[in-house]
């Protein structure tokens, strides 16, 4: 399916008298991302531009737009497509999942699995479920389960399932590492089993993991 001709101008229609930066407030968006999705073109690099199924989410929330119609619109459905979100592994053994314009692809310890997205009616449904299950938006199209993360090294954004950094793991967007610092600290120490007694590392030396605090003799 095609996008609508003039999407951007749609955009814009939806956006009406709200200004920019009231629509960035409200989407979680910049106000320049918003206006060049509005003219389907990066102003910096004049290439044309086209917005995530997660971007729209974002617009349908902001705008209390129905987001079925506007993934219509966008072209990533069919008016009568299924949605294809449901694996056959627990969402609870998942690590984490990347959501791209295509595919959701659900990792796991043993390997992943991919999804076809091109009908994702329930879209917005499936990232309701994602929240409650505690899994984080960490990057645009990367959703981590934090009850698996085992390591953190907060200076190069990584987050590991497993406890010696060895194996799987996925590098976190800086503001979304800002935004869950603490977060993701409580969650190490609840899933390494390690006790409220314990600090994160932040020194010069240490790697980010967690260190006990010194209680004077």
């Amino acid at each position: 399916m095609q996008q609508l001709e003039g999407f951007g101008k749609f955009l814009e229609s939806l956006r009406g008298k709200m200004s920019l930066r009231e629509a960035a407030h409200k989407s979680g968006l910049s106000h320049a991302y918003i206006r060049d999705l509005e003219l389907e073109r990066n102003r910096s690099t004049n290439e044309k531009i086209k917005p995530s199924p997660v971007t729209l989410k974002k617009l349908s929330d902001a705008y209390n737009y129905s987001y079925t119609e506007l993934m219509e619109k966008a072209g990533y459905l069919e008016k009568e497509g299924m949605a294809n979100t449901d694996v056959d592994i627990p969402f609870e053994d998942i690590l984490f999942i990347e959501v791209s314009m295509k595919e959701i692809t659900y990792h796991t310890h043993t390997g992943r699995l991919n999804r076809n997205v091109n009908s994702l009616i329930d879209f917005s449904s499936f990232l309701d479920k994602l929240e409650d299950l505690d899994f984080k938006k960490m990057d645009t199209d990367l959703f981590v389960n934090l009850h698996h993360v085992q390591k953190y090294l907060e200076k190069e954004g990584k987050l590991y399932f497993d406890s010696l950094g060895l194996g799987k793991h996925v590098v976190m967007a800086a503001i979304r590492q800002k935004k869950y610092h603490e977060l993701i600290i409580r969650s190490v120490a609840r899933n390494t089993g390690m006790s409220v007694g314990y600090q994160f590392d932040r020194s010069p030396g240490g790697d980010s993991l967690f260190s006990s605090l010194k209680r004077p003799i």
